[in-house]
């Protein structure tokens, strides 16, 4: 029986953003101004009352300031006496009077501290909660919480279980719609709930021992389509999102039902279960309006929200968990090479347009049926990257897992002058004629078969001068390999004597915003037994082509990542090394078939060291 579960997470911030809209019309930041905590506390009362009107249960992240606050303590207290709901930690909102005086910083993000700091002020926050509560928490949470604070963490609170513990695509698409001033750069982590590895908290463990100890659950749950094309502060399950975004009708917001049934169908995709989430604090239900709406809409559209998840589960379609209940159901039967996939469906637009996402500990990718299936994100996660962020580290702000193709920061298949895009393609030649099948768009079908997780594209027709094919892509997943099966079948010709060429490829790089990275010291192999051709990156514009060849390959040690590609039966690689104007690099593998002939070939994603 399909189970769909839902976390409804609240928490009382008593110095919410609106201080500084205040501050802005005149008035001198006060961050214990009473008029401010009052209607902080006031909505926060009242998106408990919400929720517990529509028979929900919730998990109550007291932030730091609200610990110091007698009401907010009291109110946490009642709920989870009378509602069962559950009281946890969370490092958003630590900004207060008692954070400056103690810690002397106005930083806001926990994970932005240096590491001497994060583990003063885990062990300050903890240590205040078990003052007021006479209990520690097994839940907390931030917008990004890296690997290196979650180790600390659970070293020193081991009964913590679970952690919301990054955005999904919260990067750069968000910062430039912030106006350059949002520094949640945290890309490249799973869109759904994960065990994240001790190494990097974007990551899937791959066994017990890399396991770091928690379930990883994402701050809100995202239209995994328009937040890829666009700034994720706009699409998700949080009605200040809708707002934002303008995705409403007159007072409606019909979209908020659609991406939650979205999350509800992902039960086809992940063996019977399927979640959701919505995390929000009091600061953007201002009694004078956030954005273009007023209060009445404000509250409105989270009345709606919530009243859309109390009728689920009125009808027994829906599980309304605490987030440490979630993690108890999560980790049982969860074997850790099981992936999390789904295929998403265009609900912003009303278009046909599909993408499938796909993550386990090997990689995270995405397929875009309007460009043929091609592959337009590739994380990965083999590599498991230390990349410790914050003040004293390398990366400080950039916390995002780094890709090796990203087609809206690398061009994908359109590119604006010479050179190419990073993404993952085929091209179907006849005679002097090529064709991408980036530009043939397609539907796809999901199905599973044993261990194999299959993604069958729809069959594409190409028109040649002269003739025209039929072509069809089929992905196979099989869990546990770290390996992506593709086929390109040419099913039907209008000549069956005519000869094609199937030429599969990957255009990559490597990084995590749209700014190019130095690929100098990567190597390029064609492997042919016991002969290896290769090359050093420098941006010389190199090619190599060989026949019968077995592998080809890149080893690209800025990101301790091997990428290979595999054919079954004889078939041609080649390497193509890019230039300063387009820094990529392609990997091939192309064979000659007629009508009924395919191209099988496997891609890997593999840690260098």
């Amino acid at each position: 029986m399909a189970k769909f579960y839902v976390n409804i997470v609240h928490r009382p911030e008593m110095v919410p953003e609106y201080i500084q809209k205040e501050a802005e019309q005149g008035q001198k930041e006060d961050l214990s101004r009473n008029s401010v905590l009052q209607e902080s506390l006031d909505i926060f009362r009242t998106q408990q009352q919400i929720a517990h009107e529509n028979g929900l249960r919730t998990t109550i992240q007291m932030t730091y300031a609200s610990l110091f606050n007698e009401e907010a303590v009291a109110i946490a207290k009642e709920h989870h006496q009378e509602y069962n709901d559950e009281i946890g930690l969370t490092f958003l909102g630590i900004q207060c009077k008692e954070f400056r005086k103690k810690f002397h910083s106005k930083e806001l993000a926990i994970w932005l501290f240096s590491m001497e700091e994060k583990r003063k002020i885990v062990d300050e926050l903890f240590g205040k909660f078990e003052q007021v509560f006479g209990f520690l928490p097994t839940s907390t949470g931030s917008y990004y919480m890296d690997a290196e604070l979650v180790n600390y963490i659970k070293e020193t609170f081991p009964m913590v279980k679970i952690a919301v513990a990054t955005c999904w695509e919260e990067g750069p698409k968000a910062y430039w719609n912030a106006n350059n001033s949002w520094y949640t750069l945290l890309d490249g982590g799973p869109w759904n709930p994960w065990i994240p590895s001790k190494r990097n908290i974007h990551c899937i463990a791959s066994d017990p021992d890399d396991d770091i100890g928690i379930v990883a659950i994402p701050h809100l749950s995202r239209d995994l389509m328009a937040v890829f094309d666009g700034p994720g502060s706009y699409y998700g399950t949080h009605p200040q999102n809708i707002l934002r975004g303008m995705v409403y009708e007159g007072d409606e917001l019909p979209y908020f039902k659609n991406i939650v049934d979205q999350y509800r169908a992902m039960h086809k995709y992940n063996r019977g279960y399927a979640y959701n989430m919505m995390f929000v604090g009091p600061g953007w239900m201002s009694k004078s309006g956030r954005w273009e709406a007023d209060y009445d809409l404000l509250l409105k559209s989270y009345k709606d929200g919530m009243a859309y998840y109390g009728e689920l589960k009125k009808q027994g379609e829906l599980e309304d968990l605490t987030m440490s209940e979630f993690a108890d159901v999560y980790r049982q039967d969860r074997p850790y090479a099981r992936p999390e996939c789904t295929l998403w469906k265009d609900i912003l637009y009303g278009s046909k347009r599909q993408m499938f996402w796909y993550a386990d500990p090997w990689m995270r990718f995405c397929l875009d049926m309007n460009q043929g299936g091609a592959m337009v994100d590739l994380r990965p996660y083999a590599a498991k990257l230390v990349r410790p962020c914050g003040v004293g580290t390398k990366a400080n702000q950039d916390a995002s897992y780094p890709f090796l193709v990203q087609s809206l920061y690398r061009a994908g298949f359109f590119t604006h002058y010479a050179g190419e895009g990073a993404v993952k393609s085929c091209k179907i030649g006849y005679g002097d004629e090529q064709v991408d099948l980036c530009t043939c768009r397609t539907r796809a079908s999901f199905s599973e078969a044993g261990d194999e997780r299959i993604v069958t594209l729809d069959p594409v027709t190409i028109e040649f001068n002269d003739l025209t094919v039929k072509v069809q892509s089929v992905f196979r997943l099989k869990e546990g390999t770290g390996e992506i099966e593709i086929t390109r079948n040419i099913i039907e010709s209008s000549d069956p004597q005519a000869e094609f060429t199937i030429d599969e490829y990957l255009t990559a790089c490597y990084g995590t915003t749209e700014y190019p990275e130095d690929l100098t010291g990567m190597r390029l192999s064609l492997i042919s037994g016991q002969i290896v051709d290769s090359i050093e990156y420098a941006y010389q514009c190199r090619e190599a082509e060989k026949s019968d060849v077995q592998l080809v390959q890149a080893h690209i040690p800025q990101v301790d990542t091997y990428v290979e590609m595999r054919p079954e039966g004889n078939a041609f690689g080649y390497y193509r090394e890019g230039f300063s104007f387009s820094p990529m690099f392609t990997l091939g593998i192309k064979k000659a078939v007629k009508t009924k002939g395919e191209l099988r070939t496997w891609l890997k994603v593999a840690k260098a060291n």
